[in-house]
């Protein structure tokens, strides 16, 4: 994978050993500072708009995988999006919790330190940790956090290991040429991933040749539409261990065991993603802010590139108005791309369509069965609130759909109004 080019260091290479500093800064968050710190917050209380932020330094992810019954092998991947950030300015810690609503306390907390490291590449630091979940216990959720001692932000990434809404955890993983966990939502066509297993040495894969629709906006409340069959591909079996490519736009879903319920969904792009790749393409995406006259003429239109130019300065009647709102607008489309991908490009899931058009949510909160998201508002009965509910799937343990309610309404065409008049709604 060319595209991903991934540098490790050895150990005595990096230059990072501030194991008692770091320390110091842990016991300091614990004693009650004014430093943000853990003291009386559960995971549902935490506020994680920093994980959809277009300004964050760093972004995390925890990838499972399942080594026994009770035995559970964590990544803890932190990608650099900071240019040259300096280990030293964060401290990362970890957690793991009976419940969102359990007491994040220094008893449940453990701090990474720079002799945890995994991996430091270019792109990403890497800390592994091992941990024992009793058979019996009906929830785990691992919790990891890095908290930005220059100004105090904190980031936070949180996975259910065991859930009522995980069907149960793979048994193997997918990595980068360099053995990085990959960490991305989706993966460019005719890219390689290498899958290391636990199990026997063979995976199966199943290809999903299906482009999904958009979605409906928040205030549309008719049931969505459903694809009446759903067309699969059987690909058979494949070696674990071996660089496997993937070269055809879609989805996949690999499994160790096809009788199991557990396995890791793939979803393969165009080689431009997570950017817009032809103007066919945007005209797709400007559906959120057009409306249904101005869209059929876009689709209809037999020079996109024209039809397109016409649009956009139609709405900001000034060329250079026009040009900022198209970058904003797609950067935005970028941003959900990244984000949200699942088996859906991001712009076309739920989250996508509200981020697109609300801006980054101002305060995002976890709970077991559903995330929420707060914009605007002087005081809580004037804050607007989007909640996605958590559905369990097969595919995905993340998989969240909005609760849809014609109390939106006003809210969402003051936005697409804003958008139209050619400002950025956020």
């Amino acid at each position: 994978m060319a595209k991903v080019r991934l540098i490790l260091k050895t150990r005595d290479q990096h230059p990072m050993n501030c194991k008692t500093s770091r320390l110091l800064i842990f016991l300091i968050l614990f004693a009650g500072s004014t430093l943000p710190s853990f003291a009386q917050k559960t995971l549902s209380s935490l506020n994680q708009t920093l994980r959809y932020s277009r300004y964050s330094r760093l972004s995390l992810k925890i990838i499972p995988i399942k080594e026994s019954e009770t035995s559970f092998k964590l990544q803890f991947q932190v990608e650099k999006i900071e240019e040259n950030p300096d280990f030293n300015s964060f401290s990362f810690t970890y957690s793991i919790l009976d419940s969102y609503d359990e007491e994040i306390l220094s008893d449940n907390t453990s701090i990474l330190t720079s002799d945890d490291l995994k991996h430091d590449t270019d792109r990403h630091w890497v800390f592994e940790k091992t941990i024992d979940i009793s058979t019996s216990t009906k929830t785990s959720v691992a919790l990891f956090t890095a908290l930005d001692t220059r100004q105090g932000d904190e980031y936070h990434y949180s996975t259910d290991i065991k859930s009522s809404f995980v069907f149960d955890q793979s048994n193997f993983g997918a990595y980068y040429a360099n053995n990085v966990g990959f960490d991305q939502n989706y993966l460019n066509v005719g890219e390689s991933l290498l899958f290391k297993s636990n199990g026997g040495p063979n995976l199966h894969g199943f290809y999903y040749p299906i482009s999904l629709e958009v979605p409906y906006p928040p205030m549309e409340t008719k049931p969505a539409q459903v694809p009446r069959e759903l067309q699969v591909i059987d690909q058979g079996d494949f070696l674990s261990n071996i660089p496997k490519a993937f070269d055809q736009i879609g989805y996949y879903f690999i499994q160790s065991d096809t009788a199991a319920k557990a396995g890791f969904v793939l979803k393969t792009t165009h080689e431009a993603f997570p950017k817009v790749k032809d103007w066919d393409e945007m005209v797709d995406m400007v559906t959120y802010i057009s409306t249904r006259k101005e869209h059929e003429d876009l689709m209809a239109a037999e020079d996109k590139k024209k039809a397109l130019d016409a649009y956009w300065i139609g709405l900001t009647r000034n060329p250079d108005t026009a040009k900022e709102l198209i970058r904003e607008y797609f950067r935005q489309v970028e941003f959900a791309n990244i984000l949200f991908t699942d088996f859906k490009e991001g712009w076309k899931t739920d989250k996508g369509m509200v981020y697109i058009v609300m801006g980054p949510p101002e305060e995002v909160n976890f709970y077991l069965d559903r995330e929420v998201w707060s914009y605007g508002g002087t005081n809580e009965s004037s804050r607007i609130r989007f909640t996605f509910a958590r559905v369990k799937n097969i595919l995905s343990p993340h998989y969240y759909t909005l609760n849809r309610s014609r109390a939106y309404q006003p809210v969402w065409f003051k936005n697409i109004s804003i958008w139209r008049s050619g400002k950025m709604a956020f």
